[in-house]
């Protein structure tokens, strides 16, 4: 009979603490840990796209690059392009201009953003926490006339604006291989990378570019096609990227860097 009295006593005891649990069989003090554990806001970020394909719009590699560090970063993203027609289509094959062809930047962009893109002029910067800028020669010919007029180039009239305004609020920025000329023509005295400043045997073949940003009176680092530049002051973050020529792995990882900083600079 002792050990029947010994088994029920603790029974009972173990009902009771079960029943002192809040709902969901946590105590108060378990309640508030999983609280203050909880996961902080998504940063939403706006991708700014020039196309699709390397030659005449935006390096799909690392528009695929970007988008799979910002997944992985638990951002929430909203894709743009502007509603304008290519300066020209190339023939990736040949490298060569189609003379026949033309195609919109917002319309070939779709295809990167498997359709769910939105026009750039609805793009502000009170709906988003950063904004970036993959690279590819559409930055240059169809966010930028870079491609043409080098230091002496205009900038879209949609991208100059959100640039310009998401300086403005505070909120990050970040540009990869072409883009940064984007940022160097926009925001005076910026800091950022485009990988080298010799060509060093064709490693870094577009190497001239950071004179070009010099005499757009922007700040050029040397970076490595892993690495990023964070202008802390002016929130701008740049990476390489296809600027060098590099295995792929590195120039995912130096995107990987440049999202890891845009998103940090968010807070979020």
């Amino acid at each position: 009979m002792a050990a029947v009295r010994a088994l029920v006593g603790s029974r009972l005891a173990a009902a009771s603490a079960f029943a002192s649990l809040s709902p969901g069989g946590r105590t108060p003090s378990q309640r508030a840990a999983i609280h203050l554990s909880a996961p902080h806001p998504a940063a939403k970020v706006a991708l700014v796209l020039s196309g699709c394909g390397v030659y005449d719009g935006t390096e799909i590699h690392e528009a695929s690059a970007i988008l799979v560090h910002l997944s992985r970063g638990g951002a929430e993203v909203q894709i743009f392009a502007p509603d304008v027609p290519q300066m020209h289509v190339i023939d990736h094959t040949k490298g060569q201009p189609s003379e026949s062809e033309s195609r919109n930047v917002l319309t070939e962009s779709a295809r990167i953003a498997r359709g769910k893109i939105t026009d750039l002029a609805k793009l502000s910067a009170a709906n988003h926490d950063a904004a970036i800028f993959p690279g590819g020669f559409g930055a240059a010919k169809n966010l930028s006339t870079f491609a043409v007029d080098g230091k002496d180039c205009k900038v879209n009239k949609e991208v100059e604006r959100v640039l310009k305004e998401f300086h403005q609020a505070g909120k990050p920025i970040g540009l990869c291989c072409i883009a940064p000329v984007l940022a160097a023509k926009v925001l005076r005295g910026v800091e950022v990378t485009v990988g080298h400043e010799q060509e060093e045997g064709g490693k870094w073949p577009y190497a001239g570019t950071a004179e070009a940003i010099k005499a757009l009176g922007a700040k050029h680092f040397v970076k490595e096609v892993a690495e990023a530049h964070v202008d802390q002051k002016n929130k701008v973050v740049t990476t390489p990227a296809f600027m060098c020529e590099a295995a792929l792995h590195h120039i995912h990882d130096g995107i990987g860097a440049m999202v890891r900083k845009v998103l940090e600079l968010t807070g979020k």
